[in-house]
């Protein structure tokens, strides 16, 4: 894999100090890839991408390094390099999608980009000027989702990034992560099986609060997947 962009080792975090949700959760993210993080409702997905968002302080790691380096999750020099789009989110309510992109790219010190391919491919042209908190959960996660591909991050975080879209939508987010590679890395969180598998070049299996298994190009497989899930049903 080469040097390793992101490189989390031996993390534990919690909300109640008596019951760990992530133990010795280890993991390394190499530049330009993607990489599917599945597993149960539980297992610990969406407070792990927590975490690397800055949003929940309760947890330790042995080690936790960004281009080799250590860094601190919640520091400007890596909170500039990362964007989560998490499975919902109810922020900036009186924005509307252009005025949110505006401000996020002032955050983040980027020209505003042209989105215009971006909203045409998510299908989102008649609600750019729709404040957020007037949108379906659909169309509002679309604004997040084209926030970031916009956005282009070195670490770009997707928790859950199919749920409420339509099929449409669902089709043109595959295309995405896979281009995105081009720009950066991608760790996405998912229990739907087919985002897992058509645009993973690894996948870690989450069980328990740690990575139980990974699966490599060439081992990508719903069958396989499940297996190690110990899932008997469909994903």
């Amino acid at each position: 894999m080469g040097n390793p962009l992101l490189t989390v080792k031996n993390l534990s975090a919690w909300y109640d100090r008596g019951k760990m949700v992530l133990d010795g959760f280890s993991l390394e993210l190499a530049a330009h890839e993607v990489v599917g993080l599945i597993g149960l409702n539980g297992a610990g997905k969406t407070t792990f991408l927590k975490i690397l968002s800055g949003l929940l302080p309760s947890f330790r790691a042995e080690n936790i390094l960004f281009r080799g380096q250590p860094v601190n999750l919640r520091k400007r020099d890596f909170k500039t390099s990362r964007y989560t789009v998490f499975a919902e989110d109810d922020s900036f309510p009186y924005f509307t999608f252009r005025e949110y992109l505006s401000y996020v790219c002032s955050a983040y010190e980027k020209d505003i980009p042209d989105v215009s391919e971006l909203v045409h491919g998510f299908h989102f042209e008649n609600d750019a000027d729709t404040l957020l908190k007037d949108l379906s959960t659909g169309n509002r996660k679309k604004a997040f989702l084209i926030t970031a591909f916009a956005l282009q991050p070195v670490l770009l975080f997707l928790d859950e990034p199919v749920n409420g879209l339509d099929f449409q939508s669902t089709e043109y987010l595959y295309q995405q992560i896979a281009r995105y590679k081009e720009h950066g890395t991608v760790l996405f969180s998912s229990h739907v099986l087919e985002s897992i598998t058509l645009t993973s070049d690894r996948v870690f299996v989450l069980e328990n609060g740690s990575i139980r298994q990974t699966f490599e190009r060439g081992q990508i497989d719903a069958a396989n997947i499940r297996e190690a899930l110990r899932y008997e049903h469909d994903i």
